[in-house]
C-alpha cells in the first residue's frame, strides 16, 4: 500500500504569481505535441508542411480550452452555469472535461480546414496520433493535485489519499494515464504510420479512447455531485464516452467500405 505524496498543486510561486503544475502540464502537452507534429509531417504518407504544424496547433489550443471549459460547465456543472453564468471564465479555480475539449478540437478543426482547403478528417487524422499526449500529462496533473481519485479496494498497490480520507484506492490517475496516454499512444502512432484510408485513423482513436475510458471508469469514484447517471453502475464519463465508441466503430467501416485515398 502506497500514500499519495501531497504535492504542492503549485509548482512555482514568485510573490503573488503561482504558476500550477496543471498549467505547467498544459503547457508541456503542446510543446510534445508541436514536436511530434513535426515528426508527422517527415512521415513520406504525410502530406503536410513543417509550417502548418504551428498553425494548427494554435486552432488546437483554442479547442482545447475552450471547449474544455464549456464541456466541464455543460456536462458537469450545469446547475452552477445556469445559477452563476460567470463561472465559465472562473478556469482558475479548475474544471475541465475532455469531452467538451474534444468537441472544442472537432470545431477548431472545422475552422482550420476550412481555412486551409483541406477536410475535416484529414486534420483530425493528422491530430488523433497525438493527442494522447495530452491525456497523459493531464492525467499526471490530475494526479498531482490528489483529484478524480478511485474507488476503495485492496488491491496491493491501492493508494491512500490523506487530504481526502484513509481508506486505500486505486490511484485511478495513473491507470488513465497508463491507458488513455501511453497506451493509446503507442497504438495510434503505429497505426498511422503507414497509409490508411481517409477517417480510419480517427475512428480508432475514437474506438480506443472510448473503451478505455468506460474501462477506466470502473476504478475511478464518480463525481461527488453527479454519483451514477444510469443503471446504477455508470458514470458520467462512461455515458459520454459510449457515443465515441459508436461513432468511432460508423468511421471505421465507412473507411474501409468505401476507402478513399490514403490519411494526408
Amino acid at each position: 500500500m502506497f500514500v499519495h505524496p501531497d504535492i504542492d498543486p503549485v509548482a512555482v510561486a514568485i510573490g503573488p504569481l503561482a504558476v500550477h503544475w496543471y498549467g505547467l502540464m498544459y503547457l508541456l502537452s503542446f510543446l510534445i505535441g508541436w514536436g511530434l507534429g513535426i515528426l508527422r509531417t517527415r512521415q513520406p504518407h504525410v502530406r503536410w508542411q513543417r509550417e502548418e504544424v504551428g498553425d494548427l496547433l494554435f486552432y488546437v489550443v483554442l479547442g482545447v480550452v475552450i471547449g474544455g471549459r464549456v464541456g466541464y460547465m455543460l456536462f458537469y456543472q450545469p446547475g452552477l452555469l445556469l445559477e452563476n453564468p460567470l463561472q465559465l471564465f472562473y478556469i482558475w479555480q479548475g474544471g475541465m472535461s475532455f469531452h467538451g475539449g474534444m468537441l472544442g478540437v472537432f470545431a477548431a478543426a472545422g475552422w482550420f480546414a476550412r481555412a486551409t482547403q483541406r477536410t475535416f478528417f484529414d486534420i483530425t487524422d493528422f491530430v488523433a496520433p497525438i493527442v494522447p499526449v495530452g491525456l497523459f500529462f493531464g492525467r499526471i496533473a490530475n494526479f498531482i493535485n490528489g483529484e478524480l481519485i478511485g474507488r476503495v479496494t485492496d488491491v496491493p498497490w491501492a493508494m491512500i489519499y490523506p487530504r481526502v480520507d484513509m481508506a486505500p484506492r486505486h490511484p485511478s490517475e495513473l491507470y488513465e494515464a497508463a491507458l488513455e496516454g501511453l497506451l493509446l499512444f503507442a497504438v495510434l502512432w503505429w497505426f498511422a504510420s503507414k497509409p490508411r484510408p481517409r477517417m480510419a485513423v480517427s475512428g480508432l482513436f475514437l474506438v480506443g479512447y472510448g473503451s478505455l475510458r468506460f474501462f477506466a471508469e470502473f476504478f475511478r469514484l464518480p463525481d461527488a455531485f453527479l454519483g451514477f447517471v444510469a443503471f446504477d453502475w455508470m458514470t458520467m464519463g462512461q455515458l459520454l464516452s459510449t457515443p465515441m465508441i459508436l461513432g468511432g466503430i460508423l468511421l471505421l467501416v465507412l473507411a474501409y467500405r468505401r476507402p478513399q485515398r490514403a490519411t494526408p
